[in-house]
């Protein structure tokens, strides 16, 4: 039997299994990934701007219970601010191997979409005014875009506003 091509079906991820199964219309975007290259990398690609292009971070609370938080490309997420929202003591990035573990992802490939673990998913807030977002499709090197509100209808995401200047 012929070797399969490992991105002949760069769509098949838990991410886009989810996304189908719920009828949700996206379209995909390859591109080749750069190891940290970011957002800004797969922006530059796909010639999109940054500010679309939203990060899927996989972070923890002081009990170290893992959550998800959305954000721009081109912002960072003040931890301090999230957690006073949240109504958490403290909230930081999980490693990078916690971070795979808990959504079955690799890190530079993780999508909210189609995690192993259900985690609480918040969004910035500024976020959902876009017309479209590009955000991981579930694989290193891939983009989904889609509309915004699809974050908060299929994934619950409660919009924060915890963005600082990138």
């Amino acid at each position: 039997m012929a070797k399969k091509d490992k991105n002949a079906h760069v769509s098949e991820t838990p991410a886009t299994q989810m996304l189908k199964a719920h009828k949700v219309e996206f379209t995909e975007h390859p591109y080749d990934y750069v190891e940290h290259g970011g957002t800004a990398e797969s922006a530059r690609q796909l010639g999109l701007a940054e500010h679309m292009v939203v990060k899927t971070l996989v972070m923890q609370d002081q009990d170290a219970r893992p959550l998800i938080v959305l954000m721009h490309g081109d912002r960072k997420v003040s931890t301090k601010n999230l957690a006073r929202q949240i109504g958490a003591k403290s909230v930081e990035p999980c490693k990078p191997e916690v971070a795979n573990r808990h959504s079955g992802y690799l890190v530079g490939g993780t999508s909210p979409f189609g995690t192993r673990r259900e985690m609480p998913v918040y969004i910035e807030e500024s976020i959902l005014a876009l017309p479209r977002i590009a955000i991981n499709g579930g694989r290193r090197g891939f983009l989904v875009q889609l509309d915004p509100q699809v974050c908060t209808q299929l994934l619950g995401a409660r919009p924060v506003h915890c963005a600082l200047a990138e």
